[in-house]
């Protein structure tokens, strides 16, 4: 096994395998434990794009509140979110997604007004966002609106961040990438699936080919084309297996030009980057 990829494996917690079902209570319980902790929070809120990750998600939320209710009494709610910009190519997936996790509320804003005139906003002052930029910022206003509904919903924004995206940066600073709890974090793509399968989700949510949809002009992107390796790859990788150079090379790369995004803001005692 190459020494950078120890580090990552070390650094992201991956296991080389999992059993679905023990992961599955661990994230509930996880989940459960963070509202104990924090008895002001009465509600998760999580963004539902129609993915393997948001659906993987969406289902440990909704189990996690529903035990906290039968526990507690309290009336903690599960908020599902849909964000899309404009009209969403598979938006039936996102809801098919939020009626298998049986949400407890669903909440829509579309957000390409606000992105839009962001946009146009920062281009009256003459700057130029390009197409990749515009996708950040989407990415960015999703997140707003989310934490917007948690302050109104004594909430938790949570996130889907994962190992596979994790050791590629492969999300928006400040968007995707924000959120103040992740239950699925130490997981690759691989292990995510075989909770959904467990789990009895549809099939073709966590089988579907991964994109971003961020970018105008690219709206189908794959992620594997926009990463240049495939999840296979990053999965074997993750789970201490042997991979081609060219995948471990284009992996490692992508993980030291991400690094800034695994890192809380610098400041002048930080280290790693010195």
């Amino acid at each position: 096994m190459r020494q950078l990829q120890k580090q990552i494996i070390n650094t992201l917690k991956v296991k080389p395998e999992i059993d679905p079902k023990t992961e599955i209570r661990n994230s509930v319980n996880f989940l459960k434990s963070y509202l104990k902790h924090y008895p002001f929070f009465q509600s998760l809120v999580l963004g539902i794009s129609g993915g393997q990750d948001s659906t993987l998600t969406g289902i440990l939320c909704e189990r996690a509140v529903s035990e906290l209710r039968k526990e507690t009494n309290k009336n903690y709610q599960f908020i599902a979110v849909r964000l899309p910009y404009g009209e969403q190519a598979d938006e039936s997936d996102a809801m098919e997604a939020i009626r298998f996790m049986k949400a407890d509320q669903v909440v829509r804003v579309n957000i390409k007004s606000s992105t839009d005139q962001m946009v146009k906003s920062i281009e009256n002052n003459g700057i130029k966002i390009s197409d990749f930029n515009k996708g950040n910022i989407k990415a960015r206003e999703r997140m707003i609106a989310q934490y917007a509904i948690a302050g109104s919903n004594s909430g938790v924004v949570v996130g889907t961040d994962h190992a596979a995206e994790a050791v590629a940066g492969f999300y928006t600073k400040y968007g995707d990438g924000a959120s103040d709890i992740t239950p699925i974090w130490r997981l690759d793509k691989r292990q995510g699936k075989q909770m959904l399968e467990v789990l009895n989700a549809p099939k073709h949510l966590y089988q579907k080919t991964p994109t971003a949809d961020l970018e105008d002009n690219k709206p189908a992107l794959p992620d594997e084309v926009a990463l240049g390796v495939r999840y296979q790859d990053i999965d074997d990788y993750l789970e201490g297996r042997d991979v081609s150079d060219k995948a471990a090379n284009q992996i490692e790369s992508l993980y030291r030009k991400t690094e800034h995004k695994r890192h809380m803001p610098i400041n002048i005692y930080s280290t790693f980057w010195k």
